[in-house]
């Protein structure tokens, strides 16, 4: 399969590329992009190692790794925006770009399926059922590997004062203020995933993100998401509130179970 992946890998370099522009706005979001889907791509790959899973099944972790994005660069040529909900869902469209490519077919049935199930389901609200534990596993994999980055890309932008500064293509919906709608305290009080459609505040987008650490899977990207300083950072930068500071100590002690396994 190795060889099959380096194929992979300069198809994908040769895509990424093609979506460059002149614009500088278009520029800096396929190069944000770009960014992304190697720390991904080595993510998924690092975190399969932790698990001591097989040649094989790392090999096609790198390969869910490098291709779960590849849907947000015809995302973003068609509607010049990141954001699903004003678009298409990104997971979607990569899946319509990996059934036109004929590589693909040189995986056997069943590894292509496990690795259009991990795509898709990177990125929606929960992991869709399945009894099959193997999709199970590297769509856990890949939803770790791509957080773990996206609290990276996001770690500028976190004070009030450089919100403004945030590349309009990796907004979501929703007033610059600092303040957390209530629904969103109560989600976080309680450990419920915000609906991420009903943004409305820039402190709202932070709950989110904190909201994200309940879905960490592994204790691996716990630990990594921890070391970085991603949650405490975040935590700094939400308003001064008891209901707030109430759900901040519940999610601490979540990430010491989760560090403790």
């Amino acid at each position: 399969m190795r060889e099959l992946l380096t194929r992979m890998h300069e198809w994908m370099s040769r895509y990424m590329k093609s979506f460059y522009s002149d614009d500088a706005q278009v520029q800096q979001g396929i190069l944000i992009k770009e960014k992304h889907t190697g720390y991904v791509t080595a993510n998924c790959v690092e975190l399969a190692k932790f698990l001591k899973l097989s040649t094989h099944d790392t090999e096609l972790a790198e390969i869910i790794g490098l291709f779960h994005d590849v849907g947000r660069f015809r995302q973003y040529s068609i509607y010049k925006t990141f954001n699903d909900a004003d678009s298409e869902d990104h997971a979607d469209l990569a899946l319509k770009v990996i059934d036109e490519l004929e590589f693909f077919k040189e995986l056997s049935a069943s590894d292509y399926d496990l690795v259009k199930f991990a795509i898709q389901n990177h990125n929606k609200k929960t992991i869709a059922p399945t009894e099959d534990a193997r999709k199970l596993l590297f769509a856990k994999l890949i939803r770790d590997a791509d957080k773990l980055d996206i609290y990276r890309v996001l770690e500028p932008f976190l004070a009030q004062e450089n919100v403004d500064k945030m590349p309009q293509f990796i907004k979501s919906k929703g007033n610059l203020v600092a303040e957390i709608s209530p629904d969103f305290v109560e989600n976080f009080v309680t450990g419920e995933q915000a609906d991420y459609t009903k943004i409305r505040t820039n402190g709202d987008r932070k709950i989110v993100r904190l909201m994200w650490i309940y879905d960490v899977n592994f204790s691996w990207t716990m630990k990594k998401i921890v070391e970085r300083g991603y949650i405490e950072k975040i935590v700094s930068n939400l308003p001064q509130d008891e209901r707030v500071a109430e759900g901040v100590r519940r999610l601490r002690l979540h990430v010491e179970e989760k560090l403790s396994e």
